[in-house]
């Protein structure tokens, strides 16, 4: 068989990431400890179990429809298709983005296949996580970049910056047109860097909460 390498896209989840301004950072305590556990169990054995307090947008997340628009799919509802094995392509602008702010416009996207496939855009941007700079004003996707998505039929939306949009605008125009097609938009991707244009597969399925609006992902691909 040939070989195949996977390659992890997201950054690990804990109190020091950035967060979105206004929101709190993840939270973990611990709920039974190991040794409070010894007296349910035999013989020396023990677990530990931990209770977690986070927002859905920390870390590398994904938003559902539902996130902008409350008739779209929430995180149980939107489909198992539109998050795993997906076929991947990285549009890479690093070299304009990777020092300062950047948008990225539909004429970055010529030539490129997007029907049915993830489509993930490298900025560079995931270098400064998790220093202050991380959540300086972000490269972001113009309105006119997600009427082409939208248009040319892509499965998926992903980046490695903290949003999609410009933060300037509170409109939210990439949010609202991608999740209103039914597009999950994933945030705060990483080593996009270490993925071929093309020719890998792209998961980020997201636990399935009823009512759920965005989730922290394992976001990953396959090569090969």
């Amino acid at each position: 068989m040939p070989s195949r390498t996977i390659v992890d896209l997201s950054h690990p989840l804990d109190p020091r990431v950035p967060m979105f301004p206004g929101l709190p950072a993840p939270g973990i305590e611990e709920f039974l400890s190991r040794e409070a556990s010894r007296s349910h169990y035999a013989g020396g054995t023990t677990f530990l179990i931990q209770r977690y307090h986070l927002i859905g947008n920390s870390g590398t997340y994904l938003d559902s429809p539902f996130h902008r628009h409350a008739d779209g799919p929430d995180l149980a509802t939107l489909p198992l298709e539109r998050l795993a094995d997906l076929p991947g392509i990285v549009l890479d602008v690093s070299a304009s983005c990777v020092a300062a702010r950047c948008a990225v416009d539909a004429g970055d996207f010529a030539g490129l296949a997007l029907a049915g496939a993830s489509l993930l855009v490298r900025t560079g941007w995931d270098a400064r996580w998790p220093g202050p700079g991380y959540l300086a004003p972000n490269p972001y996707l113009t309105e006119d970049a997600a009427a082409l998505l939208v248009e040319r039929g892509a499965a998926l939306v992903g980046i490695d910056t903290w949003n999609i949009d410009d933060t300037g605008d509170g409109r939210r125009p990439v949010h609202t047109a991608l999740l209103a097609a039914g597009i999950p938009i994933v945030e705060n991707l990483c080593h996009l860097d270490r993925l071929p244009g093309r020719g890998f597969r792209f998961h980020a399925a997201p636990l399935p909460i009823a009512g759920g609006s965005a989730s922290p992902v394992r976001a990953y691909a396959v090569v090969g």
